[in-house]
């Protein structure tokens, strides 16, 4: 049975999140927070938190009975969430459009 949790419209791109979740797919625990910790990626904190309650959620259901040595990366992925559109004011009366993206990461561990 999989153990995932979400993190739903982090404000990072999809794009600049994907190469955190890129590092830690289909690695053991230990390995993929070793991965995060040293990353010098932004979004290695934002995956690394999720990854965090993943594993929380795993203990939680079956009581502290899982051993999280055991667990696996099974999931690890970012979609899109909605964009905020502003805008910049610029010379002469023109506006330039700023794009703030949203995400979605999702992780899902899993026993060997």
């Amino acid at each position: 049975m999989a153990y995932s949790s979400k993190h739903r419209y982090a404000r990072i791109s999809a794009r600049k999140a994907r190469l955190a979740t890129g590092m830690i797919s289909g690695k053991p625990i230990a390995e993929a927070r070793a991965a995060l910790k040293f990353s010098k990626k932004r979004s290695s904190v934002l995956v690394a938190k999720v990854l965090e309650s993943a594993i929380a959620n795993a203990q939680d259901v079956t009581e502290g009975e899982i051993d999280v040595r055991r667990l696996v990366v099974t999931e690890a992925r970012v979609d899109e969430g909605p964009t905020m559109k502003r805008f910049q004011p610029k010379d002469r009366g023109r506006a330039h459009p700023i794009m703030k993206r949203t995400s979605h990461i999702v992780i899902s561990v899993d026993a060997k």
